[in-house]
This record gives structure tokens, sequence and C-alpha cells, in this order.
């Protein structure tokens, strides 16, 4: 498996050294600034008390309180945490937000557990970490197997440990506790702004292009619906247990009405290819929105997409993004283009702090300026400093931190 964590670290040093800044930046950005480390025991519905590991990692709050989601996994590591936490900080700085990264994480597995069992991990998390959390210093938010409801139980918590009410302590809450419209959909519409900037840049119209998906969850199954409403073909998709094709295009409102909560729907079906089958798809767009390292040196070279869009957090390695540079794939790397997220999470912040919210076009149009706004600015570098898209994003995503932590005086 290849280590996100040191790959991030070696672009992370790259970008720095093209902006001018010596080892001393280097040093204090390529690792979170604190980690900590929770022990979290539960009473599970059975009568046994099971101790969870938890983690919270904040990279660097130069520029402002830290800023990322909370995943439910059976795969979280510490390292895993720590590199989405660098992520977090670029997404913002590309996005020009207010922020510095952050990003938590609990190992377990949610399909195994109850409703009530949920809850109580939920709370005691927040429990374990509300000295280090709150909303001007550390703002949580959904992430992998975590939803709007996960989000109520750690609000609600978090207000009685500090007995008052705290909307802005977390975002991706219900609209009813104080979240934005537009939340759920906000990484998925993001990745869509980038697929038609993508498709521009190549001269491809929308209007029949072929996508392929890989991942069937929030981001995945809500780009499905929407590049289908736009007139796209998606003539693949896939989810844990397998991928369908169809060159002619899916029933993706089938699909959708047919999933389960996790995002499963090809164990229905009895002709299905695999992940790796769906990967090497000759497309027009190809979006990997499950989980890291999907594309490696080893399939990079029979990718038959001409634009890679990563709705996922480090599906592509390093040498992967070297190889599909030179052979001239347009690839949009996952700094940029899962940026909707973080940047309507923002949003929900702002308008809890003022008490005054926005309608759904408002949050969209403000979401669509902001993503292409970020977009020109990676491409620009990318075309001016000739370097790849990963390069280039890193270099804008980092430039605003490096500032902050120069200016604070801290190296």
């Amino acid at each position: 498996m290849n280590d996100v964590l040191h790959a991030t670290q070696v672009v992370i040093e790259q970008a720095l050294k093209r902006l001018g800044y010596g080892d001393d930046m280097i040093e204090l950005l390529k690792e979170p600034i604190r980690l900590l480390t929770v022990r979290i025991p539960v009473r599970m519905d059975d009568g046994t008390t099971l101790v969870f590991t938890g983690y919270r990692s904040q990279h660097n709050d130069a520029v402002g309180p830290t800023k990322g989601g909370v995943r439910f996994h059976p795969g979280v590591t510490e390292k895993e945490v720590k590199a989405l936490s660098i992520w977090m900080s670029l997404k913002c700085g590309i996005a020009d937000l207010p922020y510095g990264g952050g990003k938590g994480g609990i190992i377990c597995d949610p399909r195994k557990m109850s409703f009530r069992e949920l809850e109580r991990l939920s709370r005691g998390y927040v429990r374990a970490i509300s000295q280090l959390v709150g909303p001007t210093k550390d703002i949580p938010a959904p992430d992998v197997m975590t939803n709007s409801q996960i989000m109520a139980w750690m609000m609600d918590e978090y207000s009685r440990i500090r007995e008052f009410d705290s909307p802005g302590f977390i975002t991706g809450k219900p609209i009813v506790l104080g979240g934005s419209k537009g939340r759920e959909t906000a990484t998925a519409r993001g990745v869509v702004i980038m697929i038609h900037e993508a498709l521009r840049l190549k001269a491809i119209p929308i209007e029949g292009a072929r996508i392929v998906i890989q991942g069937f969850g929030n981001a995945g199954s809500y780009l499905a619906k929407f590049m289908h409403e736009a007139g796209a073909r998606v003539i693949g998709i896939s989810d844990v247990n397998g991928a369908l094709y169809n060159k002619e295009g899916l029933d993706i409102p089938h699909l959708l009405d047919r999933r389960d909560s996790f995002g499963n729907v090809t164990n229905l079906f009895p002709n299905t290819i695999t992940n790796e089958q769906l990967l090497e798809l000759d497309c027009d767009v190809l979006v990997p929105a499950a989980i890291e390292n999907q594309i490696t040196e080893l399939n990079a070279g029979n990718i038959q997409a001409s634009i890679i869009v990563e709705a996922a957090n480090g599906p592509t390695t390093l040498e992967a993004t070297r190889i599909l540079t030179d052979r001239g794939v347009l690839l949009i790397p996952d700094v940029l283009a899962s940026a909707g997220g973080v940047i309507v999470s923002y949003f929900e912040w702002v308008q809890n702090n003022q008490g005054y919210y926005w309608d759904e076009d408002e949050i969209d149009h403000k979401l669509k300026v902001m993503m292409i706004r970020g977009f020109e600015n990676v491409y620009d570098i990318h075309q001016t400093r000739k370097v790849d898209m990963r390069l280039a994003a890193y270099m804008v995503g980092v430039r605003k931190m490096a500032e902050a932590v120069r200016y604070r005086g801290w190296v």
C-alpha cells in the first residue's frame, strides 16, 4: 500500500521549494502541529463495553481555526488522518478560506453498529476531544460513513459540555439545527463544476460525454445524478461489491432508487465487472470517488479517460500522476476537485456566526464562483510554471498558510 502521508509530504516539500521557502517552513508544514489520540469506551446494546480508538489531527492554525471531517471506518489510521488534515489545509488555501486543515477518525465499522451504539460513540468522541475543538478552534464535519445525524449528536454533546448552544462548533448539521442548504450535495456539485471546466478545456460537449464514477456513496451518487441530468452518459459506476457498465449509459434514477444507505447497489445485479476493470473503461471523464491509491503505476498506463477528476482523497499515486501527465491526461487533483464540501461548510459556519441563512441558489452561486476561481488559479500555475496539476494545486494551496506562518514569526 502506498503511504499517503509520505506522498503528501513529498509534494508539500516540492511546492514550498518552488515558492522559495526553506527547510524550516518545510519542517513545520510537513506534519500536523498537533495530533490527539483518544480512547472511547462505549456501552454496547448487549451490555458489554468496547473501547474504540479515535484521532483528531490539526495541521496548522496560522490562518485560522482548523476545519475538517470525522470519518468512522475500520481502516482509519494515524497516518491517514494526518495526511487528510494536510489535504484539508490545501483545500482551504485553494478556496481562500480563513481556515487551516483538520481531520478526525474513529476505528470502527458503523455498518455493524446499532443506531444507539453510534450515538454513544459520537458523544464519547466529542467528550474526549472537547478541550481542543470549538467554533474558533477546530470545526468538525461529516466524512466517510458519518452524516448529519452524527453531526447533530456531536453538536448536542458539545453544547451540553459548554453549557451554551454552539451551532458553529460543527458543520454538516441538519437544516433545523443550523445546517446550510446545499451542504449535503456540495462535494458533488463542486466536482460537477470541475468536470464542466475540464470538458471546456478539452472541447468536449457535456451532452453525451461518457462518464465513469468509481464509488456510489454520498459524493458518487449525487455526482451520477447531476451528470445524468446534465445530459452526460454515465456508463459505469461501482461500489465495494463490484461495478456496473453499459456503454449506452446506465439508468441512474433506477440505481439511485435501489442503493442502500451505504451506497451499495451492484449486489442486486448478476452481470458486474470489477473495480479494476471499471477504471480502465474507454470514457471521456473518470471520477475516482471511493478511497485512496486506486490509480497506481500498475494501471495508469491502461487508463483510457482523457480527463480524471479526483472526488476521493488521494486516489492517484505520485508515480501514476507522472505517467498520466506524460500521456496528456488532464488530472484535476483532489485538493481542488473535492473542495466543494469545505467551501459550503464555511458558508454554514458563516451563517451560524451571523444568524442569517441563505437560500440554495445563493449557496450554489457562491460555490461556483469560488470553485472556478480556484481552478483558474491552479491551471494558471500549471501553465506558467510548467508543473503538473497536482503540484500546481499544492503550490496554490500552501502559499497562504506559509505566508501566515511567516507573518506570525513562527519560522
